[in-house]
């Protein structure tokens, strides 16, 4: 489990981002897969689920993780606002409920947790480039600010994620991102006439352009073997037919 930085000194939250290690499931989905989505057993993903809600002292019904679509909608659950379900069709989860932990699944794309230490306020959010690009971050940190957030109070962590030096994108992706924004060029590189993408220094720019200054990138990439996550890129070269997914996770006390 890597912590981070920023969030660590608030000791009215828990949070982290998980690996790989340190589970139940065998094979492909080893050990730690987090998956429900995944072709793994069930039983073993929920004995892995449970570790997580042990580690971060969560009672297991109180674990929500979302039916992820690269969308740009997101949940805010509030005590008025009573879910039937803890598994719900989002790309981003936002609460202020004390002992509700928010989950996100990855495996590629970039998880990233908000906290306001002001309002007391939570969030948990699944940004491929879709979803980066449809701006479901400024959407979940915009209703951050309408519930009363200060953004000098918002801290903004992404989580580990595909890294540029192995996220080659095609060229039509590379045009969609400058119609829309001419400065996005320098989030792309182009080595020996192969386009690559940052996805978190992407994130991360779009998050500053609101004026939030407490960002943090943990800059590990999960395509990376041997930094131990589970990668749906890695698995398409390997031709795997499915992979596992990293969860990160984060609660108010």
């Amino acid at each position: 489990m890597i912590k981070s930085k920023k969030l660590v000194k608030f000791k009215e939250i828990s949070h982290g981002f998980f690996g790989r290690n340190g589970g139940f499931s065998t094979g492909i989905y080893r050990s730690l897969n987090c998956g429900i989505g995944s072709k793994d057993k069930k039983e073993n993903v929920r004995k892995n689920l449970n570790l997580i809600n042990k580690k971060i002292k969560c009672k297991n019904n109180n674990l929500i993780l979302m039916k992820q679509t690269h969308s740009n909608k997101f949940k805010f659950i509030s005590r008025y606002n009573k879910i039937k379900s803890n598994r719900i069709s989002c790309d981003a989860l936002v609460t202020n409920i004390k002992g509700k932990c928010l989950g996100v699944l990855t495996a590629d794309c970039a998880p990233i947790l908000i906290y306001d230490k002001d309002i007391k306020m939570i969030g948990a959010i699944h940004a491929g480039w879709r979803g980066a690009f449809n701006e479901i971050v400024k959407k979940v940190l915009i209703f951050f600010k309408k519930k009363g957030s200060n953004f000098n109070n918002i801290y903004a962590v992404i989580g580990p994620c595909i890294l540029q030096n192995n996220y080659e994108v095609k060229k039509d992706f590379f045009k969609k991102f400058i119609k829309k924004d001419q400065k996005s060029r320098k989030f792309f590189s182009i080595k020996k006439n192969k386009t690559y993408f940052s996805l978190n220094s992407y994130i991360k720019y779009e998050i500053r352009k609101l004026g939030i200054k407490n960002i943090e990138i943990i800059n590990k990439d999960t395509y990376n073997f041997r930094n131990n996550f589970f990668s749906a890129r890695k698995s398409i070269k390997n031709k795997v037919n499915d992979y596992g997914r990293n969860i990160s996770v984060i609660m108010i006390n």
